[in-house]
């Protein structure tokens, strides 16, 4: 017996999952036509459920007893599969799972930290997860939560005007042509409509100031019958209507 497989939820646990998981993740099954990139996705799904402590590709290779983190890395990087058609198909399993009319649409950013100059969108730049300006990517997230639980729905990476204007150095990270600058509550608003469009039921949409602070994002959610309840800055004029 390979001593990693030590390293995966150990049973009962994960015998009480695995029913679950394993129909969870024949919903996406389709979206691999090669059977090798498949399976390796179940294994590295189920390596981010484990008890691994940090989750870089030596961790989770180990985890799922893989030699070296080369397979991961392909699946993540090469493989043939669209991210957005599993997004969509998430959607659809929230929409059966977590389904609430009165549920909330949750606008919120996190910043990831960066050593180097490579990573796509990496800039000094303000992060609300360090409190301070780092190094760092920035991604735009937006979660859906009801009575009946909560999860992330839909993903995008802030790309600084820094990056879009440098068509070089765009070329050597392999950003498509297509993509241009966008602010942060653009790229909210993106997700918003991405999420209705597929059925979400949304009563409400929450974030803080970096969205409540844009009046086109606010006059947008609004547009579509939903309701907001945004932070603002303090100096931010009000009227009574």
């Amino acid at each position: 017996m390979d001593p990693r497989a030590s390293e995966l939820p150990a049973a009962p646990a994960w015998d009480t999952l695995a029913a679950d998981f394993e129909a969870f993740h024949a919903r996406f099954a389709a979206l691999f036509v090669r059977s090798e990139p498949r399976q390796q996705a179940i294994k590295y799904v189920r390596s981010l459920m484990g008890p691994a402590a940090r989750r870089n590709g030596w961790q989770l290779a180990e985890a799922i007893g893989d030699p070296t983190p080369d397979r991961v890395q392909r699946l993540l990087y090469s493989a043939d599969w669209s991210a957005d058609a599993a997004r969509d198909l998430l959607m659809d399993f929230t929409i059966e799972q977590f389904g609430d009319p009165q549920g909330i649409g949750v606008l919120d950013e996190t910043g990831f930290l960066k050593k180097g100059s490579k990573s796509v969108g990496v800039a000094r730049q303000y992060s609300g997860t360090a409190g301070k300006i780092e190094n760092c990517q920035i991604g735009v997230f937006l979660s859906y939560t009801s009575s009946r639980g909560h999860v992330i729905l839909d993903r995008r990476l802030y790309l600084p005007e820094s990056w879009c204007s440098d068509p070089a150095r765009r070329q050597d990270a392999r950003v498509p042509e297509d993509v241009a600058f966008q602010t942060k509550p653009q790229l909210a608003m993106q997700m918003l409509h991405g999420a209705w469009q597929r059925g979400v039921p949304m009563a409400w949409v929450t974030g803080d100031e970096v969205y409540g602070d844009d009046p086109v994002l606010r006059d947008g959610i609004a547009a579509q019958g939903h309701r907001y309840v945004l932070a603002v800055i303090s100096s931010t004029p009000v009227w009574p209507q």
